[in-house]
């Protein structure tokens, strides 16, 4: 394990660089461990160098995604006019016109306007709607997993590539409404709107929001029964109905969010069953075991290491911390999820742990009113892909050694580039 990088004599040594230190790109689990023994508040450097304070401890995280004083629109801050994400989306080039797509979709709302955005859609992610989506979910895994062998090349199949991206992508754009020439648009745009690069960043939101644009007027001259279709005519108990900004914003959500979070849990969760044998026979021995192991990955190698920054409304104290009114905090899920205060041997992967408390005992779909709308289709395609790929494929093994995996740059992401494997 390597230690963290030295920071330059004009940083204060007790500011962690999250957002430009190699380290919690390379090994995000040993480099958030030491941060979290730091302390469950430790002050850290923001992207535009200003002060942000990273929560990293199980109880402390649940508190504050629990806690209203807390807002993820800096506008809820007294005194504060523009939303604070305006100002990051100009810093990272996104054009003016396409900065409200962004800065006001679900994920930056607050209180009644997150709780109406949220109501307008939530139908569609109710639990029994996701189990009358299973047999679609099985149907789409098996196809895929059936034209495996004639991705291979010299033997070794990319799982990324062929199985866990295209899996999740299927089901929510179809839930959704997205063509299926379309699809693999949304990959390039996704990945260049996370990748940090202001051109990159620019160029996919761009044509994103065009192109979700023109799905609409589309829809609108000639109905179809999607997702897309509902929005448009949903409408809450007093007449309110999603503004266009707000119908094309919920629809970038929801197909990105839809899709990025589950791939990578898949892709993540393969290379610790098959570094881990024992909990994979355990899987295979009882696949009654499969809705506990989901929960298990999402806890121990989850794709999502962070909320987005939120805004203290008020002067907070969090543990032994004053968080003054205006400051932003930023709840690591992946310091959370491993914290000894609150989980047995938690660098310990077990697929037969049994939650400490009532409900989920992890973070890692989040927590509070932003808990994640589609973490149940999460969990589902989870169990649906987990299943079926080691039954179909019980001599599945990785075609690198494990050192040699490449994963994404991200320090926000945890999930591979490719996942070379042989069947």
């Amino acid at each position: 394990m390597t230690t963290p990088a030295d920071h330059t004599a004009t940083h204060e040594p007790d500011v962690v660089e999250f957002f430009t230190d190699p380290e919690f790109v390379r090994d995000p689990y040993g480099a958030w461990a030491r941060v979290r023994e730091q302390g469950p508040v430790v002050k850290g450097r923001f992207v535009d160098g200003s002060t942000i304070w990273f929560i990293t401890r199980h109880e402390e995280v649940r508190s504050v995604l629990n806690d209203p004083r807390f807002a993820n629109n800096s506008t809820s801050v007294p005194g504060v006019e523009e939303n604070e994400r305006v100002a990051i989306m100009r810093h990272f080039g996104i054009p003016e016109e396409y900065i409200p797509y962004i800065a006001d979709s679900i994920l930056d709302s607050d209180g009644a306007d997150h709780t109406r955005l949220r109501k307008l859609v939530s139908r569609a992610f109710t639990v029994r709607r996701v189990n009358e989506l299973r047999p679609r979910v099985e149907e789409i895994t098996d196809r895929l997993l059936d034209e495996l062998p004639d991705t291979a090349e010299n033997g070794v199949v990319d799982l990324i590539e062929h199985f866990t991206y295209p899996l999740p992508i299927t089901v929510i754009s179809e839930m959704v409404g997205v063509p299926e020439e379309d699809r693999p648009l949304w990959r390039k745009w996704s990945h260049g709107l996370i990748s940090m690069e202001p051109e990159a960043m620019g160029n996919a939101m761009r044509d994103m929001v065009d192109h979700i644009n023109q799905m609409i007027e589309q829809r609108r001259s000639a109905p179809s029964d999607d997702l897309i279709d509902a929005m448009i005519q949903v409408q809450d108990e007093d007449g309110t109905k999603l503004s266009d900004v707000e119908l094309a914003t919920m629809i970038l959500t929801l197909v990105i969010a839809g899709h990025e979070t589950t791939a990578h849990l898949l892709g993540n969760g393969t290379v610790a069953l098959l570094t881990h044998p024992d909990q994979l026979e355990l899987l295979r021995e009882d696949e009654s075991r499969l809705p506990a192991a989901v929960h298990e990955l999402m806890r121990w190698c989850g794709p999502v290491l962070a909320t987005r920054p939120r805004f203290a409304t008020e002067d907070v104290m969090v543990g032994e911390t004053l968080i003054r009114q205006g400051e932003r905090v930023q709840a690591m899920l992946v310091a959370a999820n491993h914290d000894p205060r609150y989980f047995d041997s938690p660098e310990r992967l077990d697929i037969t742990r049994r939650p400490v408390t009532r409900g989920e005992q992890h973070v890692g779909f989040s927590h509070g009113a932003h808990y994640c709308l589609g973490a149940a289709l999460a969990r589902q395609e989870g169990e649906v892909a987990f299943g079926k790929l080691f039954r179909r494929y019980p001599e599945l093994s990785l075609a690198v050694p494990e050192d040699e995996l490449e994963w994404e740059q991200s320090p926000g992401m945890r999930r591979l580039a490719r996942l070379p494997v042989r069947l």
